[in-house]
């Protein structure tokens, strides 16, 4: 054992290991002896017997006694080391060395046989024969060590290769929770901006109110309801406009207009009840639902409070803030079938409260009806002059001195050809509201040139005769109106001072200056300016001496206002020496009554118009009067006036 130590020592060069072996091998060879002796003396054993039975038993003893305590000693020494069971240890790291024990053992007992009864030659043979077993011996040994190395590097591999894929496998672990734990933040992060997107996408950005999706939503549920259950408390929406928002937006800006929006929210959630909604549709629209109202009245008696409340003035920014609102109610009932068919009735009942300037309108059939007509008169007016639907009618401008035609005042009709006439005061508002009114002035400018031209060139005597033709507000404020009247003028080779354009009060003063403008403009083209209706709108002294005019007609509401016998006739009066002091032609319209007309020439007024002289009439009936008549007063005589009402029914002429 010492020599092996020693042979061994660049495996283990510790002292302690060396002396710890050699101790092993010497206690446990001295223990197997005294085990041999006492097993021998037990048994009565020949211990010196050179018979094979003997030697054989003897040298199993020897090698089962020294394998027992060597595997024992060396058990004890690695379980204190490794802190494994020393059944374990011994199982593992001794049993496999018994072999050795064994066939060391055996290789004994065949040199004693050797030595004692074997020749020499024999023994050289059998030396032979041992050193060749030896030496396989060896190779075996050594092939079984070098395999079982290599199965334990294989293991040793294996459990690297297992600790490797342990360590991928916790990296991989780490790296999965660490991604589920990022998608699981993503997925938060996902719902909560899912979240934000479905408010976003059902409530309004600035006032935080619900939209109109949203609203929908909430109608198609009511009706739902109400169908199902026919007994449900009634409900109503309202459709609400703020009035003059527009004007807040352009005088202080949309930052102001934002914040009126904003508080006007806020009033409204402050008034509503519990169970009511209300709703932002967009700019300055809104809407309400007022839930479990049992009548129609109770309703219009909630929204005039929803009306006064948010009327009243507030102050932003050091702004006071003064703005209206219009506000329609419809009924929501199981008569309708989507929320858009209510908030549309709302809607019309809103425009109708607008138009009235009642503020607040409960919506019925009848406004329905109105609503349908009047989008049909503005969807098909754009076409009207294509399909040869408008027509001119031309009501005479009589001289109140002497009753010679002094010109005409060319009035739109509009032949419908399906609803027959329609009247001025239904179209012409929608064709200033949406516009169209424009291209209609520019075309009655072309005919009523053209017209007047023939006229004149028909007769000397009416080379003096002018058309005038009435100008809207909207036409007024585009420049285009100058290069219309301008191209009207060359195209019929008209003189310019045969066209009068009458502008009314209300639209001259709108924008004072930019009407002076405009009417210095048209007055270097050598056109007559007149104003029409004088008196019902809001003119400034300021600005009337201002304005090129040439005549001034009177609203025919002051003329038929005046008594037969001259009552009621100092506004007549006034508005007359107004003109005169401004040296301003005067014309009164309306003139039905022979006491109007002589109270009119009594005062000074220096033209007229109207039924008691001629009706509107057309171009034909217009055309045949102008070299019939020559005196269009009906002083002493009435017949000339029974003619002009009998060539009117001749011809189904409106009563306008």
């Amino acid at each position: 054992m010492l020599a092996s130590c020693l042979l061994h020592k660049g495996v283990s060069s510790k002292f302690s290991v060396i002396l710890t072996n050699v101790s092993i091998a010497s206690i446990s060879t001295w223990l197997t002896y005294q085990t041999w002796l006492f097993i021998g003396q037990l048994l009565i054993l020949d211990l010196i017997s050179p018979s094979t039975t003997s030697l054989i038993t003897n040298l199993g003893i020897l090698a089962l006694c020294q394998f027992f305590y060597t595997s024992i000693f060396v058990s004890i020494y690695y379980s204190l080391k490794s802190n494994l069971p020393i059944w374990q240890v011994w199982k593992q790291e001794c049993l496999s060395s018994s072999l050795t024990h064994f066939t060391g053992a055996g290789i004994a007992g065949i040199i004693f046989k050797l030595l004692n009864y074997a020749d020499v030659f024999s023994i050289a043979v059998s030396l032979i024969i041992f050193s060749v077993v030896y030496f396989t011996y060896r190779h075996i040994i050594k092939e079984m060590t070098k395999s079982i190395e290599q199965a334990e590097q294989a293991e040793r591999d294996k459990a690297e290769a297992e600790r490797d894929r342990r360590i991928e496998v916790e990296k991989y672990a780490e790296d999965l929770t660490h991604a589920l734990k990022k998608e699981e933040e993503t997925g938060k992060a996902l719902r909560k901006s899912r979240q934000a997107f479905q408010h976003a996408a059902l409530h309004d950005s600035l006032t935080k109110l619900p939209n109109r999706a949203y609203f929908g939503e909430i109608v198609r549920e009511i009706i739902a309801k109400n169908r199902e259950n026919s007994e449900c408390q009634s409900c109503y929406v309202l459709f609400l406009d703020l009035a003059r928002f527009k004007t807040i937006n352009d005088s202080l800006g949309h930052t102001i207009g934002d914040k009126v929006l904003m508080l006007v929210a806020k009033r409204f959630l402050r008034m509503l009840g519990q169970t009511d909604f209300v709703a932002r549709l967009g700019g300055d629209e809104f809407a309400i639902v007022l839930k479990n109202i049992e009548s129609a009245e109770i309703a219009e008696h909630l929204v005039w409070n929803i009306h006064q409340k948010i009327s009243q003035p507030f102050s932003i920014s050091g702004n006071k803030i003064n703005i209206g609102i219009n506000i329609g109610i419809a009924p929501c009932t199981d008569d309708y079938a989507t929320p858009e068919d209510v908030l549309r009735d709302a809607d019309i009942a809103m425009h109708y409260a607008k138009e009235r300037g009642s503020g607040v309108e409960l919506f019925s059939r009848d406004l329905r009806q109105q609503f349908i007509q009047r989008a049909q008169v503005e969807s098909e007016l754009p076409f009207a002059i294509e399909r040869g639907e408008m027509a001119l009618h031309y009501q005479p401008i009589i001289s109140l001195k002497d009753g010679s035609l002094i010109g005409f005042e060319a009035l739109l009709r509009w032949f419908h050809r399906d609803r027959g006439f329609v009247s001025p005061a239904e179209f012409i508002p929608i064709a200033e509201e949406t516009g169209h009114i424009v291209p209609i002035t520019t075309w009655i400018l072309k005919e009523t040139c053209g017209q007047l031209a023939k006229w004149q060139k028909m007769s000397y005597a009416n080379r003096q005769l002018i058309v005038s033709v009435n100008i809207s507000g909207k036409h007024l404020s585009y420049q285009s109106l100058l290069v219309d009247v301008e191209m009207a003028l060359e195209a019929t080779k008209l003189s310019p001072s045969s066209l009068k354009l009458e502008i009314t009060e209300s639209a001259a003063m709108e924008n004072a200056e930019q009407t002076i403008r405009m009417l210095s403009h048209l007055k270097s083209l050598g056109v007559q300016l007149s104003i029409d209706d004088f008196g019902t709108g809001y003119s400034s002294l300021s600005y009337l001496h201002r304005l090129p005019l040439d005549t001034l007609k009177i609203d025919r509401s002051f003329v038929n206002s005046v008594g037969e016998n001259g009552e009621d006739s100092e506004i007549l009066q006034t508005i007359i020496s107004l003109a005169k002091n401004l040296k301003i032609r005067v014309i009164a319209e309306g003139i039905e009554t022979e006491s109007q007309l002589n109270i009119l020439k009594n005062l000074g007024c220096d033209y007229g118009q109207g039924y008691l002289m001629s009706k509107p009439l057309p171009m034909e009936t217009m055309e045949k009067l102008i070299f019939e008549k020559q005196n269009w007063l009906p002083s002493n005589s009435t017949e000339n006036v029974s003619n002009i009402t009998e060539i009117s029914k001749d011809k189904n002429l409106p009563s306008f």
